[in-house]
């Protein structure tokens, strides 16, 4: 096997319908030096077992079986403790690499030495009769994605956090010696992605789709959880968690701000409104003061 350029790390907890559209998306890769670490995160269903039937039929798959459920986090963390190739890169077990995702990430660090390379993403929403639709690039992924450029600096270009996901991204693997994902925690991608972008000596983005992401049909997607308080907790402390990454870059700050204002808040508020718990409401209230403080700041700056 050639020598793999790229380690990609995809975790998996009973997910076992999706798993094979997901290997088969890497399988299908235009470029083909990689290898992917199939990280079981204590499934009760056969997704370990597709697993190891991958691993079985073709080398670049090999599998990492943990005992218990972890985490996403914790999950993604195993992985990157094995990684031994110069790019590094993430996809959910559930979701697809599009055939040329690889090519063009890997291809465009090779050439412009940058840290990381941020490429646009589209949903796949499901349908009636069991299918799947894929949506159009949101304007806030096409912000931080287009047009292309090459080796820019958070300050350069600070729509890039409005990219906060991990699976859309590829990075040499040198930038992870500092970092890890949180652990026991859900949106654990929100805190590293802004992480990335400040530890970055410089990045590159790029508007092609590289990832279609996946909500699943049972709703059991973290995004499709968010009228829950335990959820709503997690996602407004990685969000303030972001925003803490990025004090001492007030335009990237600024941009993150905007954003959670004018796309998570309204989300959230909708579904505020009924909530029987009262503390749902009283979490995101304060975490609104919090916020409008922060925009306050930058106004009178």
């Amino acid at each position: 096997m050639t020598q793999p350029a790229i380690t990609v790390i995809v975790p998996g907890l009973d997910v076992a319908p999706y798993v094979p559209d997901a290997l088969a998306s890497l399988r299908n890769q235009t470029r083909e030096d990689w290898v992917a670490l199939l990280v079981d995160d204590g499934s009760t269903d056969s997704t370990g077992d597709l697993f190891e039937e991958a691993a079985a039929r073709d080398e670049r798959f090999r599998v990492l079986r943990q005992p218990r459920t972890r985490g996403l986090g914790a999950a993604r963390n195993a992985g990157l403790d094995l990684v031994t190739t110069p790019f590094v890169g993430f996809l959910d077990a559930d979701d697809e690499f599009t055939p040329w995702a690889l090519e063009r990430l890997v291809g465009t660090l090779e050439r412009t030495g940058s840290d990381v390379v941020i490429g646009a993403y589209t949903r796949l929403r499901p349908q009636p009769d069991g299918t799947y639709q894929e949506g159009v690039v949101q304007p806030w992924v096409a912000a931080a994605t287009a047009p292309e450029r090459h080796r820019v600096r958070l300050d350069e270009h600070p729509a890039a956090t409005g990219s906060i996901v991990a699976w859309a991204k590829v990075s040499r693997a040198r930038l992870w010696d500092e970092l890890r994902f949180p652990e026991g925690h859900l949106y654990e991608d929100q805190v590293v992605a802004q992480q990335m972008l400040v530890a970055a000596s410089a990045f590159d983005t790029i508007p092609d789709v590289v990832v279609r992401w996946r909500m699943r049909p049972d709703g059991t997607s973290i995004t499709q959880r968010e009228s829950e308080v335990a959820v709503l907790r997690d996602c407004l402390d990685a969000m303030a968690a972001g925003l803490e990454v990025l004090t001492g870059h007030a335009d990237a700050r600024r941009a993150r701000v905007e954003l959670i204002r004018a796309m998570d808040l309204p989300r959230l508020h909708a579904l505020a409104t009924g909530n029987p718990d009262p503390e749902y409401g009283a979490l995101l209230a304060a975490f609104e003061a919090r916020v409008d403080a922060l925009a306050l700041e930058r106004s009178d700056a």
